[in-house]
């Protein structure tokens, strides 16, 4: 599906992005938490979920860069969840919906300050966010009985482990007919596996299973998915775009082989 068309980038960017391996776990996080509780109205924040990210894009716009989605990218996941009204959102990477939003996050001091500012906006009885490496975490709730489907799931981490957790909550049985994936930085760095995987038809999906060792992950070759770009911009003003994937159908076994071929499929 074709990509989107958008108007130039308008309003106030954040500071320019410096290299990753200096804007990555410097200690900004922390300053963003000081930043927010040291207003003079920290008490209109509170309770208040739109206020507390509109502190958090102010200090990007006028502290340091923050590797967020920030404010324009972020109306492409708010609208998904308004139409898709998801029970269940999973985000890969922390930063809701919906009666359950899982943020799964490596950082156990990222968890902290997440915490700090979910609780401010008064969103810990929906946000609950979970420590440790993405596919552990994926493993964990699943394998508890907390986590049996995800309606909205969206990546926003390490770009190289996008299509390996996709895969993973394929095995898992979590991605579901209806399921919506939303992956962020398509475009900037960009991701052309995790884009080719989603976009594949199920015979390719099928040859590249077959082709790939047992102990590696795989995923489920029966999901057929509908994926658009919709484009949008980092919030340092740079394009870039969110990859909007659909579970549209479910082909459980290789006895149907013959007929995936007779469509095309």
């Amino acid at each position: 599906m074709g990509a989107s068309q958008i108007a130039p980038f308008q309003g106030v960017a954040y500071q320019p992005q410096e290299d990753v391996y200096v804007s990555f776990d410097d200690g900004r996080e922390l300053e963003l938490l000081q930043f927010v509780f040291n207003r003079p109205d920290i008490d209109q924040l509170k309770g208040n979920p739109q206020k507390v990210l509109a502190a958090i894009d102010e200090f990007g716009r006028t502290q340091k860069y923050l590797m967020n989605i920030g404010e324009y990218k972020y109306q492409i996941v708010r609208d998904l969840i308004k139409v898709r009204k998801p029970q269940v959102m999973v985000e890969l990477g922390g930063e809701g919906g919906g009666t359950a939003y899982y943020s799964l996050e490596m950082n156990p001091e990222f968890c902290k300050i997440i915490m700090q500012l979910v609780d401010l906006a008064e969103l810990g009885d929906v946000v609950k966010v979970i420590v440790g490496p993405s596919s552990d975490s994926l493993r964990y709730l699943h394998s508890s009985g907390i986590l049996e489907q995800i309606d909205l799931l969206f990546l926003d981490h390490y770009k190289p482990l996008y299509t390996d957790d996709l895969k993973l909550c394929e095995e898992l049985g979590i991605i579901k007919v209806g399921t919506v994936l939303a992956a962020d930085n398509v475009i900037k760095p960009g991701n052309p596996p995790y884009l080719e995987y989603v976009r594949s038809s199920i015979r390719k999906k099928r040859e590249d299973f077959a082709a790939t060792n047992e102990s590696e992950l795989r995923g489920d070759p029966g999901l057929q998915y509908e994926s658009r770009l919709v484009e949008g911009w980092e919030p340092s003003g740079v394009p870039d775009a969110v990859e909007v994937t659909k579970c549209i159908a479910i082909y459980p076994s290789e006895t149907i082989c013959g007929q995936l071929e007779t469509i095309g499929i």
